[in-house]
């Protein structure tokens, strides 16, 4: 079986059920685990993802405004490939090439046509459907749901010790900083099982506009930054942008402190296996005393 991922977390998972074998190409956005970053790359944004938040949002914006999407696929390299499978997703068109870029570039494809595998990962419990996907289409049901189990009882064990707690902090989660907007889908549940009372998004919608002033209206004890697709130090480099506001040193996050950098590209922002670990990072934010985690988090000083 030949298969190309078109979006990071797929690759993932694909890779944690064991078809890393399998894979014949990728996104340009896939690069974990690190060996899978030799296979050829099929697609490409349409726009420059370099300059500020506010830069790239503007750009989105154009790329948008000017086409039907905001990535482009080679098609021919596509064709090349010989998929039998591709994975993309239909649940953000500014986030990773959809299920409808795709659509476009096999349609004219008169010898066999690939299976296509959309995911649509709005909630927790969507991801675990999308992995059932996969695994159906990789012919490794059992493993698919071997995975699931795993992952569950992992973040399970994490909401159990968090329940413990005796305060629940109130939390924002940033995952744009300008425009500001706040995390939404699986993250407003993610907040919840690591022991914090969620302030912005809903469990299964996107991710909302917000404005500094509704943020500072709801003055959150924590505040959690994840940009769409930013490292740490991509992130430390556009604080300013949030920083920098009239009030910013009022907020009771940035007064006790407890104001963090997450990794939002590898963890938060994947709807794939390594959210465990994005629950575990969640919760040693909001419980220093009573988690703790070697990487993807860093405390605002």
């Amino acid at each position: 079986m030949r298969v190309v991922s078109l979006i990071a977390s797929a690759t993932e998972i694909v890779c944690a059920l064991g078809g890393e074998s399998s894979l014949v190409g990728r996104s340009h956005e896939c690069d974990y685990p690190l060996s899978i970053q030799s296979l050829p790359v099929c697609t490409a944004p349409k726009f420059d993802v370099s300059g500020s938040s506010a830069d790239i949002d503007r750009r989105v914006k154009e790329a948008l405004r000017d086409s039907l999407s905001v990535y482009h696929v080679d098609e021919a390299r596509l064709r090349d490939l010989a998929p039998d499978v591709i994975v993309t997703q239909a649940q953000c068109d500014v986030c990773a090439v959809s299920l409808k870029d795709v659509e476009r570039a096999v349609g004219g494809w008169l010898e066999s046509r690939p299976r296509v595998v959309s995911l649509a990962p709005n909630a927790l419990a969507d991801i675990w459907e999308d992995i059932r996907a996969v695994a159906s289409a990789l012919e490794v049901t059992p493993r698919g749901e071997q995975l699931i189990d795993e992952l569950r009882r992992r973040m399970a064990a994490v909401e159990e010790r968090a329940r413990a707690r005796p305060h629940r902090p109130t939390v924002a989660c940033i995952e744009w900083m300008e425009p500001l907007m706040a995390a939404g889908n699986w993250m407003p549940e993610l907040v919840g099982m690591a022991g914090g009372i969620n302030l912005f998004g809903e469990a299964g919608k996107h991710a909302p506009w917000m404005t500094w002033e509704q943020l500072r209206a709801a003055d959150p004890e924590v505040i959690v930054l994840m940009p769409c697709g930013w490292d740490i130090e991509r992130t430390r480099q556009d604080l300013p942008a949030l920083t920098g506001r009239a009030g910013w040193h009022e907020l009771s996050a940035a007064r006790l402190g407890r104001v963090y950098l997450t990794d939002g590209n590898q963890y938060f922002n994947r709807p794939g296996p390594r959210l465990a670990q994005s629950l575990e990072i969640l919760a040693a934010a909001l419980h220093p005393e009573a988690f703790s985690v070697s990487a993807g988090l860093e405390r605002i000083v």
